[in-house]
């Protein structure tokens, strides 16, 4: 039995102790949430009768922390954390069995703890809200961005669209008639230049969804058959293996085929160009219920942290200076959102990256 003095000091401990934790919350930033839980942990130990053996432990979803003694052999005294009604996580804390039983904790220890993991709780609630804004608000950003520039690159491709063809042609003509070795070397260089620009506003062109399209059933496996005959000297350059996995051979979506082309095209030169020479490409063809699915899979570095939410943006690229247009992956964007359809990635392991297609079926 424990007397009215040492009643009053326990009270105290746990209202301190509850201070301490509601001080830490309020402090943490929501992307210092590991470094806060340990915080809390070793501020739960002065909250109890016996803090010189107790030891804590949090575990929340994908956060862990705990303290130095903590072992799952202990008596414990462990509360559930509940974010927006559902349990997320316990927190526990516990003294050495071989000292204590489970009637050395106090009611009002119990009353703390519970305290605690509403307290925690409604953190990570918060934090959840926090991120679902930050990332609502980067997606109209971005929305807004994509808008802007596909009014810009409109406009750029149509008044490009007929000094190259001009270009182009004139400087045909001039072959036709031209008999120095060396003149016909610089209008092959001015074709191929003019050639080029005009592959860019193409790709312009997709990225505005300018281009015509011309919808039909369009059998799968022949495309990605047809893309990668057509890549067949890049990757012998690298000796990079393709490995093709078709689940139905015969799946089909209604598309036009020269941007479905382009699609598979970009993205399969995009893990070519980032893979380690003699790697494997695998490419995927799954068929769902409600949708088709194609992922690509390579073994490359990944894309960089902070990079996740850029490369679908135009005139971004990684690449070195005259190797990349930054126009690839928003062509990609743009007409597979024109299809309904979604394309997100992650990080391969051990890695690499995943780019997944979906199209409504």
């Amino acid at each position: 039995m424990i007397n009215t003095e040492q009643k009053l000091k326990e009270r105290v401990k746990e209202l301190t102790c509850l201070y301490e934790v509601t001080s830490i919350i309020v402090n943490s930033g929501y992307d210092e949430l590991n470094t806060s839980l340990e915080a809390i942990a070793y501020c739960l130990k002065k909250g109890w009768q016996f803090m010189d053996d107790a030891e804590t432990k949090l575990s929340i979803g994908a956060y862990q922390a705990q303290t130095i003694g903590f072992n799952e052999n202990m008596v414990c005294l462990t509360g559930n954390v509940i974010v927006f009604n559902k349990v997320e996580g316990t927190i526990s804390v516990g003294y050495p069995s071989s000292k204590y039983k489970m009637t050395d904790f106090l009611e009002e220890e119990q009353t703390l703890l519970k305290n605690v993991c509403l307290a925690v709780g409604n953190f990570i609630e918060r934090k959840q809200i926090h991120d679902a804004e930050q990332e609502t608000k980067r997606q109209m950003e971005r929305s807004d961005r994509l808008h802007i520039m596909g009014e810009i690159t409109a406009g750029i491709a149509h008044e490009l669209n007929t000094p190259l063809a001009n270009i182009l042609g004139f400087a045909e003509l001039l072959m036709d008639e031209a008999t120095n070795a060396r003149t016909k070397r610089d209008l092959q260089k001015i074709m191929d230049n003019a050639i080029f620009s005009r592959e860019i506003v193409k790709k312009l062109m997709f990225f505005t969804c300018e281009m015509p399209e011309q919808m039909e059933p369009v059998d799968l496996k022949k495309v990605i058959e047809g893309v990668v005959r057509l890549m067949g000297p890049s990757l012998r350059a690298k000796q990079l293996k393709i490995i093709t996995s078709f689940e139905d051979d015969n799946l089909q979506i209604r598309a036009n085929t020269v941007q479905l082309t382009q699609v598979l095209f970009n993205l399969i030169m995009n893990a070519a160009y980032y893979s380690p020479a003699q790697g494997e490409i695998k490419i995927e063809l799954l068929g769902k219920a409600n949708n088709t699915i194609i992922n690509i899979i390579d073994q490359g570095e990944g894309i960089s942290p902070g990079n996740e939410n850029k490369i679908f943006e135009p005139f971004y690229t990684t690449k070195p200076v005259g190797e990349g247009t930054g126009l690839g992956l928003s062509v990609v964007h743009g007409i597979i959102k024109s299809y309904k359809g979604t394309i997100v990635h992650r990080p391969n392991k051990p890695k690499g990256t995943i780019f997944t297609i979906e199209f409504p079926n």
